[in-house]
């Protein structure tokens, strides 16, 4: 079963169904290779896809280690870039551009 966000309690863990179609909490499938959200500094301009973070969590309300998370879980799983924006757009009513900077910014710390 999938949560929307948006419908989602703040004390419970979003859940995801993944490629496998296995049900769970985004906890449960973190990997051992865990992407860590840039810690954003008041006053500090951060570049590249982490320069729409500041705004991702305003809008959605949720903090980006969550989206993270989420993301990377997703990756490790196989599905494709454009297959993981596509999720966060239809299931948590994310933009194309906030879902694109996630699963760039994801995509590129894990390949270091």
């Amino acid at each position: 079963m999938v949560i929307p966000a948006s419908r989602a309690p703040r004390d419970r863990q979003i859940r995801v169904t993944l490629r496998d179609g296995k049900d769970g909490a985004y906890a449960e499938r973190m990997t051992a290779k865990r992407v860590v959200a840039p810690p954003l500094q008041p006053g500090s301009t951060p570049k590249g896809p982490a320069s729409y973070f500041p705004s991702i969590e305003k809008t959605y309300g949720r903090p980006m280690q969550e989206w993270l998370d989420i993301v990377v879980a997703r990756l490790a799983a196989g599905e494709s870039h454009m297959s993981v924006v596509s999720e966060l757009k239809n299931t948590h009513a994310m933009g194309h551009g906030h879902a694109n900077a996630i699963v760039a910014y994801a995509k590129a710390e894990l390949a270091k």
